[in-house]
Formats: structure tokens, sequence, C-alpha cells
């Protein structure tokens, strides 16, 4: 045992580690570090999309308000009237704007703005020296042309004449045998030449005056010329500005000195006595209002009857323009600018289910509605399918029955959510 002890240990045998496994064991490696964590992130990851979706359940789909906050209204079944009520704005039904022909200064004003007008009356002159130095040297261009004419005309009707008198006389030696037939037949064409070309200057001369008078008063040639005068001071008289009918003389833009362009408007005449109406209607109705439509105006504590006389295709902030033209005599304290009560009929009057027209129909068209339960603690979004409107009420055509409440204040804060939780039971009714 001494022995065994104090025996050393051969180096040999202490570079070999001792073994007392088995040849068949191998050592297991440790498990990677992301398998140990994978639960708790996996874990981590549940618990924070449930916070997420329940803030954003919290946040989106429900919302508190206070019930006095709200218009409410109970649907019910009741006569249904198929009208748009609107506001017109009165406008002339004819207007003719005051254009300038011929440039110039201003040199008159022979009307206040405002003032009654009659058709042709002077209403503004403008002067254009360079204008009436044009007019001067036309009509002289035109006395020269005249003048032209009428000395060709006497050298034909001279020639014509000796060739006449020069006839009869060789007609004579003709029958005596005195001068050839050749000659007199030469002598006959010459006269029957000298004719014919006395027709062509009159007939030219009837083509140059319409063409001279057109250039002065801007007609065509065809239309037919005036006399001398006329034509000569055809383009001075574009310088009077004439009303162009009778009516009211507004917007008046001309003042003694100030410069005027060819086509300026100076002013416009409105029918004095002959109206249109012009109103907004909201884009919804644009396929329900045609040309013709009966309308109703109010003033005075009468109606008027009106139709619709021109509807304007284009949309604008969500409406578009219509004129309303009345049927007969207009009312007597009507005037250019003032507004009024009209009242286009789209239908008869109906039994149906309704509820009160609101601001609720801009946001959700008219396909969802808040339904209020009958505990009146919270209000549930519902779709329903709404049909013809009128100022106080919007008709029902599925998904709300006679009873409910619905809130009818304006959705604009609701377009998100689900459900309304009801503070308080003060809530407006409608």
């Amino acid at each position: 045992m001494r022995e065994f002890e104090n025996r050393r240990m051969d180096p040999a045998d202490a570079a070999e580690p001792a073994s007392f496994a088995s040849p068949m064991d191998r050592p297991i490696p440790p498990p990677p570090r992301w398998r140990r964590y994978a639960p708790w992130v996996g874990a981590g990851i549940v618990l924070l999309g449930g916070i997420v979706w329940a803030i954003t359940r919290t946040q989106d789909r429900n919302y508190r308000v206070l019930a006095n906050q709200l218009t409410l209204s109970t649907v019910a079944q009741r006569p249904f009237d198929d009208f748009i009520a609107l506001r017109g704005t009165v406008a002339p039904l004819v207007t003719a704007y005051l254009t300038t022909d011929q440039g110039g200064t201003v040199r008159q004003v022979l009307v206040e703005d405002g003032a009654t007008v009659k058709s042709g009356q002077p209403l503004i002159v403008l002067s254009n020296p360079a204008l009436q130095l044009q007019v001067a040297a036309q009509q002289l261009t035109f006395e020269q042309t005249r003048f032209e004419y009428e000395r060709q005309l006497l050298d034909i009707d001279h020639e014509i004449s000796k060739l006449k008198a020069k006839l009869a006389r060789d007609k004579i030696l003709l029958d005596g045998n005195a001068i050839a037939p050749s000659t007199y037949q030469e002598e006959q064409d010459e006269y029957e030449y000298r004719l014919k070309m006395r027709e062509a200057l009159i007939a030219s001369r009837k083509v140059e005056q319409k063409v001279r008078s057109a250039e002065l008063i801007g007609e065509s040639p065809e239309g037919g010329s005036g006399s001398r005068s006329d034509i000569a001071n055809a383009g001075i008289e574009a310088l009077t500005i004439r009303a162009p009918m009778d009516g009211q003389l507004t917007a008046l833009d001309a003042h003694v000195g100030e410069s005027k362009a060819h086509g300026a408007v100076l002013g416009q005449v409105n029918s004095a006595d002959r109206f249109k109406l012009t109103s907004d209607i909201d884009e919804y109705y644009l396929g329900r209002v045609v040309v013709g439509q009966a309308a109703v105006i109010a003033a005075n504590g009468r109606t008027y009857p009106a139709r619709v006389a021109k509807i304007y295709p284009q949309v604008a902030n969500g409406a578009f323009k219509t004129d309303f033209r009345l049927d007969n005599e207009a009312p007597p304290s009507m005037r250019v600018g003032q507004t009024t009560e009209l009242r286009v009929e789209l239908g008869g009057t109906v039994d149906a289910i309704v509820v009160a027209n609101g601001p609720f129909y801009q946001a959700s068209g008219g396909n969802w509605v808040f339904v209020v339960d009958a505990e009146g603690k919270e209000a549930i979004k519902r779709t329903v399918r709404l049909g013809r409107k009128n100022p106080q009420y919007v008709e029902i055509l599925d998904g709300l029955k006679p009873g409910e409440r619905v809130i009818v204040s304006s959705y604009a804060a609701y377009r998100n959510i689900d459900r309304i939780t009801l503070e308080g039971s003060d809530s407006t009714r409608k």
C-alpha cells in the first residue's frame, strides 16, 4: 500500500486524461440562446398586440359624448312633400352690353348710372380724330370715284351719240351703194360695243357702291348700301354709343377724358320689368331638376308661378346653378339683386316613413345612421337606405322603423365610430 502511494506517476500516464466513461457516450452541447428566449418574446408580442388592439378599439370604435350635445329624431310615418326650398337672387331677364365699335376718348357722358333709357337713346359720345380724318379721306375718295364714273359715263354716251348719228347718215349712203356694206357693218359693231361698255360701267359702279358701303358701315356687300351721306358718316356715328333696348343702365364705366379701346365694355342695359331668379341647388338633386319644372316664388304674402329656365352643368362647392323664369307678371316690389323664397316641386305628397333632416346626411351620405337604444344609453351604427329628402324630413326606404330614435346632428367626428355612449339624458329631440 505504501509502496503504491510512493510510486511516482509515469509522465506518459500523466499526458492522457483519465476517462471512466463508456466509449459510446458523447458530450451534449448547450441549447442556442435564441431558443431559450423565444417563448418570452412571443408572449410579449401577443401582450403588446392585445394592448394596441384594446386601445385602438376604445379610441376608434367607441365614443363617449354628452347626450345634451346631440340632436335626436324619432322615426315616424307621416305625409312627405317632395320639394326643394331655395333662396333665389333676382336678376334681369335680358342684359345687353354697351361695347365700342370704334375706339376713342370719352368726350361726353349723357346719362347717369341707374337711369332708365330708351332704345336708340345716345348715352356716351367718343372722340377719335384719326377716325374722323380717315372718314374724311374716304369721303374724298368716294367723291373722286363718283366724279370719274360720271366722266366715263359722259364719254361713252357721247361716243354712242356720235356713232348713232353716223349710222343714220351711212344708212342712206349704203342704200345708194355709195359705201361698201362691210364699212357699214363695222360702224354697226362699234355702236353695239359702246352700248355694252355703258352697261358694264353701270354694273361695275353698283358693285363698287356696295363694297364701299360695307367697308364704312361694317355690313356685307350683299346687304345693300345706303345714301352717300349715310356711308360717309357711318364711322363717325359709331362713336356715339346708344341704348340697344329699353331698360335700366347699370355698371356704367365711362368718364370724360378716358381712352377706350375697340370692343371695350362701357356698361350694360338690363330689362327693367322682366326678371329671372338664379339659385344654387345641392348636387344631390342634379338628376331630378329639369328645364320646364314648376316652381313657386313667395313675395309680399303672395305666390307667383315660375319654371326652371336653364340648368348650368358645372358643379361647384357641391351645388349647381339654375335659372328660373316667372310665368306671368313679376311682383311689384321685385328689384335686381334682392333675394326671395323659392320652392321647386319635385313630386306630390305621399305617405312615407321619415326622420328629421339634419347634418348627419352629409357625413354618412345616407348609407348609415346611429340608432339610440331603448334605454337611451348608447347609439349603435346601423346600415340604412334613405331616399328623397326635403328641408324637414328624409325618406327612409330600409333599415329603420317607426318609433326608433336616430341621431340627426353632425357625424363629422364619428366617421370611424361604431358605438356612441351617451352620458346624461338631456338630449335635444326633434
